[in-house]
């Protein structure tokens, strides 16, 4: 979909509300080719969605956070997960102890789990852990906390202090935002806070995200990249979209 540079303000922005719930972010950049504008219009648009409640500026655009629960946000990049979790399931092995955040893309690793022994997983997603209960050979653990309805999640304090009694080897967090520089971003310090908690209690940090939040921030700093060991997306490790993070972490 291709706007001329005349093209109705209702119009224009109607196509980003599109973007935004299709690919969960709006590059500034490409947006401004796309619809044919000047990048400050865009900028006035993303503007005027964030007061609507659908958008979060971030640098560079903007990032989706509308209405959408769990369930729905799991068709969002559905391939790019899947092809995620192919490449996070040979990183856990048996007699181990992980914990996987409330995540869509850590959903997929969940369900795709088998073939273990003797694993043990903690998690605040109510559906990832309904998934990994009465798995042959996984003992999960669901954390306390508040329940926050639209992610499927528990987080607070409760959270918090659950995560803070394990002692795991790996955990794998997915991220609303990451930047080479600043590291991952989420739009909330409850968010924030528990995947901080997880990251504190695992000896080995793996970030899976799919490459449509690559050089992107949102509004809370998580994890800084030097606490990120491993950044796994769906795309071919020699990529080039993934260049600027070569020298902060390793690739799959």
């Amino acid at each position: 979909m291709t706007l001329s540079g005349s093209a109705a303000t209702e119009e224009r922005r109607e196509m980003l509300r599109v973007i935004l719930r299709e690919e969960g972010t709006v590059d500034l950049a490409a947006a401004s080719e796309k619809l044919e504008v000047h990048p400050m219009t865009v900028r006035r648009d993303l503007d005027f969605l964030e007061q609507e409640g659908i958008a979060r500026r971030v640098r560079g655009g903007a990032v989706y956070v509308g209405t959408e629960d769990f369930h729905q946000r799991q068709g969002r990049h559905f391939a790019a997960k899947r092809r995620i979790a192919e490449k996070l399931v040979p990183l856990i092995k048996s007699n181990q102890a992980i914990g996987l955040d409330a995540s869509t893309t850590v959903f997929q690793l969940a369900s795709a789990l088998k073939d273990v022994e003797q694993l043990s997983v903690i998690t605040n997603g109510l559906a990832t852990f309904t998934a990994l209960q009465h798995r042959p050979g996984i003992r999960a653990y669901l954390t306390g906390g508040e329940s926050e309805e639209q992610n499927a999640s528990l987080v607070g304090p409760l959270a918090v202090a659950s995560l803070s009694s394990f002692l795991l080897n790996t955990c794998f967090l997915s991220t609303t935002c990451i930047d080479p520089v600043i590291g991952t971003s989420e739009p909330t310090m409850a968010q924030v806070e528990v995947k901080k908690a997880m990251a504190d209690a695992s000896q080995f940090v793996v970030i899976a995200t799919d490459s449509s939040k690559l050089g992107t921030r949102s509004v809370a700093r998580a994890l800084p990249m030097t606490r990120i060991d491993l950044l796994v997306t769906e795309l071919d490790p020699k990529d080039p979209k993934l260049d600027p993070f070569r020298d902060v972490a390793d690739i799959l």
